[in-house]
Formats: C-alpha cells, structure tokens, sequence
C-alpha cells in the first residue's frame, strides 16, 4: 500500500465530508429517521457515506470497502480493507452539540494501521501521517495542502490522579462503577470518536467504554491513539482490539495512555 497516497485520500474525502455535512447541519432543518436498529441516521450520514464512498472506490478500486451506512450488504470478511463510519455522533449532530466526526480507516491483518478523524464544527482534524505518527493538523483545512501539524503523544499518567473521559450519550452506571475503581482527578464527557483523540493529545488518560460499538465507530480513532503511543484493549482480557470480526461487533474496551495500570 502506498501510504502516503492513502493518507491524502482519506483526508481529503474527510474534510469534503465534513464540508457536506456543515452545510446540513447549519441549515434551519435536516430530516432525521430511525433505522432497523432504532438508531437516528440523517440526511447528513447519508451524504457523507455517498461522497466518501464514491471517492474510496474510484481510488482503491481493490479494496473491500465497509461502511456504516452499508454494512448490511458485507458479509464476507477482508484481511484488508478500508472502514468509514461517516458522521458518528448522529445524536450529537441531531441535538447541534458538536461532538460528532467524519472517521475512515485503514486495516490490515486485524490492525488499524492509518486513520483520519475530523471533527468539523470543532475545527479539529487528527490523524496518522504515511509512517503511522499521529498528528492535528490546524490552519485552513485546504484540500490538497496541509497546514501545521502538531506531532501527538499520549501523557504520561498520573495512576493517582487520572483523567478520564467517557461518552456522552452512551454513559451508564456500569461505566461509572468502573470508572470507580481508578483514582481519579477529573472525567469529562464527549461525543463520537474524539475520545480517542483526546487521549492521543493528552487531554485525557483513559476513555473505557463498557457499551456496543460497532468497527467504524472506533477504527480511525483506534489508529491515531496507536499512532501516539497509546493502546486499546478489549475490557474482558487486556488483549488488543482486533477489527475484521463476524458482525463487525466490538466488545467492551479500553483506550489508554502507556502507563495507565489497568484494574
């Protein structure tokens, strides 16, 4: 694979996603309807999905594609291939709270080697470079030009006073019971995929999530936080979050900081 390509797709199909999904967003009104699992999908979802879709297809014609929005047309199970889940935080984006991200992926051998997250009405975009580093970019998010990067590293935790994050839409008292177990100086609470990110900058120590998820809700934010020397780990036996699964099932996990002692 040809990394540095990849990387330059991935963000730039993110950012016009994001682009696409800003201009429903910030309109009077977007309809909103429940799909079989009685989870919210929005108009937004659904044009984001088609433009990072059309646009991963005609570059990467070759690899097996799974999206969010499609996932109930693969059945069959890659070795490689690419993952979106292209607007996640839909109850975020539906409520106009702003903690909800464009994520793409790439896997290989279980693994989430490269991803990209960005998180338009926020203005944050994270990834991994060609080499697997992850980074924020800042400044105008042009298309074909990146601006700034800031290198990314997770922080070196403090077991006796950590930070924590957890979800805000999703956060129950078998969370917070766990959660409990750890000494804790602060938690905070965020939408979607930032999470991950938010562990990658340093900004937190440890995100659990004791809820389902499926494989495009975590891959892309899997891969920055790896990139920035963290690590994810299924909750049950510590072993690392692998993708590719029947289902495309997570099961509960940990997203931490190198140094974070596990209880």
């Amino acid at each position: 694979m040809d990394f540095t390509r990849l990387v330059s797709v991935m963000r730039r199909l993110a950012l016009q996603a994001g682009d696409k999904i800003m201009e429903i967003y910030e309109s009077p009104d977007f309809a909103v309807r429940s799909k079989g699992d009685q989870s919210p999908v929005t108009e937004a979802d659904e044009a984001a999905d088609a433009l990072i879709s059309a646009g991963l297809r005609a570059e990467f014609p070759d690899l097996v594609l799974i999206t969010e929005e499609q996932a109930a047309s693969h059945t069959l199970m890659a070795q490689t291939f690419l993952i979106v889940d292209p607007l996640d935080g839909t109850k975020e984006f539906v409520q106009r709270r702003g903690d909800f991200t464009v994520n793409i992926a790439y896997v290989q051998d279980g693994v989430p080697l490269r991803g990209v997250v960005y998180a338009p009405a926020q203005g944050r975009l994270f990834y991994t470079t060609d080499e697997g580093a992850a980074v924020e970019e800042t400044g105008a998010f042009d298309k074909d030009t990146p601006g700034p990067l800031t290198p990314l590293a997770v922080a070196i935790p403090d077991n006796t006073a950590l930070m924590v994050v957890a979800s805000k839409s999703h956060r129950d008292q078998a969370t917070d019971d766990y959660i409990g177990r750890y000494a804790v100086k602060d938690a905070r609470s965020a939408g979607s995929s930032l999470k991950f990110c938010l562990v990658a900058t340093g900004e937190a120590d440890f995100y659990p999530r004791l809820g389902r998820t499926m494989e495009w809700d975590t891959a892309a934010g899997d891969a920055v936080l790896r990139g920035a020397g963290g690590h994810v780990v299924r909750l049950d036996d510590h072993q690392p979050l692998a993708y590719g699964k029947p289902g495309w099932d997570n099961p509960f996990f940990l997203a931490y900081a190198a140094g974070v002692v596990l209880k």
